[in-house]
């Protein structure tokens, strides 16, 4: 943990801050279908247009039902789109290396994936995915996945701070709105900065480079370009629309990489200045809609305090995952391997300890999946924390919209177990916190983690499941836990020694992903109606404070708690034992 790494956390943190404010500004123009912003110039005609392609009546808003039918209906027709493109891909064009259908079950899987802004991607992209399919059946999901969970967040916030409202917004214009002012134009500028940096956008087939010192391949491991002799003399340079890709898949909270290395392969992350970005990305809506939810409340504090219970838990990640890979591995340096760099391997050179843990920690506290190092070869301690960040339900920031509706389903708890503890009706922001909020906020955390739970014992337990693993032990249990809990909020990343490209693993992760999504949508929408309808009343003397100090521990104590509580025992027997065997005299499986 050195004095470069404080240094480059602090500018980090700094230029989240600086966004934060004028971005949180800018979303409330945004979110609001009145709103005008500097772009209505050239992009108002544009909404209007698909207001009337559409035939939708802009004024007109939706309850709470039909409000979750359009999300539904919406992602539903878009996930089907996808499949086919990724069926009919040998007949589609912008195909230059001529690939063929994708299987029946990896297709529903990465449609189930996109579509749910989840981006966990079971195939490698620049060996089995057209141009094609990369720009419209994927990039297409990473705009409207993203759009769908503002818009969802959008609908909640709105319910909280109105009063006696029969309704909470009209989803077909909040989608148009962020698609169009908020994500595009952003995604323009990020897409042309990542080229400036070396980042490839072209429609070029794939070059082939000759090998300055040709190798050759054990049997085992030869393939089809191989010569007869087992030499190795070129190497293919994938390349394409990437800049374009990457540029959504961070600002949306994506995650799926052009590349199958992601964000550790140069044409996808080619300087520490793009990591920096690409960082400051993946959290800078997440950050900013804090500020438009306090604003939008009328409580900045409020918001405020939101943004300190996220940013807390994220700096504790941020400092054990750090602190972990910092020490290296004991094992190795006991047999003499110098470990003062840290535990380097799985992790890019140029990019070092600290911003490996950086990345691990914002993407897996987002959910957005994209890695610029591979989990899999973290330490027990490094790779529990980016798990354990998804554990907790994707809320420190979390996804676009996403993030922050999970976030306040844990306020809406903690505010119902402070007025337990004083012995008065719980109310939030004016709104009394009754039967149906509570029921609401717990189906949304406790159907998802059962699922997760059941499936992963499930995998453990199977012969499809532990014929996948790269390692046995807990490590493996890791790899399984890992990949259910990654499918189930929505993240994406992957523990990379599970080979999850099977039926059995396909399908079952395509299900936690949908029930990760919609299973969770649904009652904060729900939420969003019951609290819109409610009369709001001044705040007395006995109000619990929803900002503050007090509010911002009772929020962290209360996402901490129900991880823990939920997730310790299947901890204890993963990363946890496996790092006692490592400091331990116990043999490793």
């Amino acid at each position: 943990m050195d004095f470069m790494g404080w240094i480059q956390l602090f500018v980090f943190v700094s230029a989240l801050l600086a966004l934060t404010r004028p971005l949180g500004l800018y979303l409330g123009r945004v979110l609001d279908p009145g709103g005008r912003t500097v772009l209505d110039p050239v992009l108002g005609p544009v909404e209007r247009s698909i207001y009337r392609a559409f035939g939708v009546e802009a004024n007109h808003e939706q309850d709470w039902k039909r409000y979750a039918l359009s999300v539904l209906v919406f992602s539903s027709t878009g996930m089907v789109f996808t499949y086919l493109i990724l069926r009919l891909q040998g007949l589609l064009p912008l195909n230059p290396q001529g690939f063929g259908a994708v299987a029946p079950d990896l297709a529903f899987n990465t449609a189930a994936s996109f579509t749910t802004n989840t981006n966990w991607q079971s195939y490698a992209g620049e060996s089995t995915l057209s141009y094609f399919s990369q720009m419209v059946g994927l990039v297409f999901h990473n705009f409207t996945s993203a759009a769908t969970g503002i818009a969802v967040l959008a609908a909640l916030v709105r319910g909280i701070a109105r009063d006696r409202a029969g309704t909470v917004g009209n989803f077909w214009v909040d989608l148009t709105r962020v698609s169009l002012y908020l994500l595009l134009p952003i995604c323009l500028v990020v897409a042309l900065f990542l080229v400036s940096q070396g980042m490839p956008q072209n429609f070029r087939p794939y070059d082939t480079a000759h090998l300055v010192e040709p190798y050759t391949d054990p049997p085992a491991q030869q393939t089809a370009g191989v010569a007869g002799d087992g030499t190795v003399g070129t190497q293919t340079i994938a390349q394409g629309p990437v800049a374009s890709q990457v540029a959504i898949k961070m600002l949306g909270t994506n995650g799926g990489g052009f590349m199958n290395a992601n964000a550790s392969h140069p044409f996808e992350n080619p300087t520490p200045l793009s990591n920096l970005i690409q960082m400051l990305a993946i959290f800078a809506i997440p950050s900013a809609l804090t500020y438009h939810l306090g604003r939008t409340v009328k409580n900045q504090k409020h918001g405020w305090s939101v943004w300190s219970a996220m940013f807390l838990l994220f700096l504790a990640g941020v400092l054990v995952c750090w602190w972990a890979e910092s020490l290296g591995n004991p094992r190795l340096a006991a047999v003499g391997v110098d470990q003062s760099a840290g535990n380097m391997e799985g992790k890019e050179v140029r990019f070092g300890i600290f911003n490996s843990a950086l990345f691990a920690a914002v993407t897996t506290d987002a959910s957005c999946g994209a890695v610029n190092s591979m989990h899999d070869s973290f330490m027990p301690l490094g790779g529990l924390v980016p798990l354990f960040n998804m554990q907790l339900g994707e809320v420190v920031f979390g996804g676009v919209g996403s993030g922050l509706y999970g976030m306040l389903i844990f306020v809406v708890l903690a505010i119902f177990l402070a007025g337990l503890m004083i012995g008065r009706t719980p109310e939030y922001l004016g709104k009394k916190i009754e039967s149906f909020d509570v029921k609401a906020a717990a189906l949304a955390i406790l159907i998802p983690a059962s699922v997760m739970l059941g499936f992963t014992a499930w995998a453990a337990t199977s012969g499809w499941g532990l014929a996948g693993l790269g390692n046995r032990g807990p490590h493996g249990l890791t790899e399984i836990l890992y990949a259910f809990t990654s499918a189930i909020n929505n993240n994406g990343s992957a523990f990379a020694g599970l080979s999850a490209n099977t039926p059995w693993y396909n399908t079952t992760l395509g299900i936690t992903m949908l029930v990760g999504r919609f299973f969770v949508i649904v009652p904060v929408l729900a939420l969003a109606g019951n609290l819109a309808r409610k009369k709001a009343v001044s705040e007395s003397a006995g109000s619990f404070p929803v900002s503050g100090a007090t509010f911002t521990l009772l929020v962290i104590g209360t996402v901490v708690l129900v991880g823990a509580l939920t997730f310790l025992p299947v901890l204890s027997l993963s990363p946890v034992v496996e790092h006692f065997l490592m400091i331990g005299s116990a043999k490793l499986f």
